[in-house]
């Protein structure tokens, strides 16, 4: 069984987010992901169908604000990160704990 993985598939999921908010999503078959910031909706369904051999019901995404914080008296801020909530059909799960 060949697997038709692409290397824009790393591109577009950058890493699982382990959360304990993605924790008890897990239990509801949801996973979290951080995403590319240009990533739309289609492209992080084929990559995660791609990448780790599930079907996708649905996917939700949103842009997390990154902080504004003074340190030493300069004020600097944390990048923007774009995060994604997959939703997979029944009987299909991925354990994020495992890595690829």
């Amino acid at each position: 069984m060949s697997k038709n993985i692409e290397p824009r598939h790393y591109d577009v999921i950058l890493s699982p987010v382990v959360t304990e908010k993605a924790t008890i999503a897990s239990e509801h078959n949801k996973v979290l992901f951080k995403v590319a910031a240009k990533a739309t909706k289609p492209q992080i369904k084929e990559a995660i169908e791609k990448l780790f051999d599930v079907k996708v019901k649905s996917v939700n995404t949103l842009v997390r604000k990154g902080k504004t914080k003074v340190f030493r008296g300069n004020l600097g801020s944390q990048s923007n990160s774009k995060r994604a909530i997959v939703t997979l059909e029944e009987g299909h799960r991925i354990d994020v704990t495992t890595g690829l």
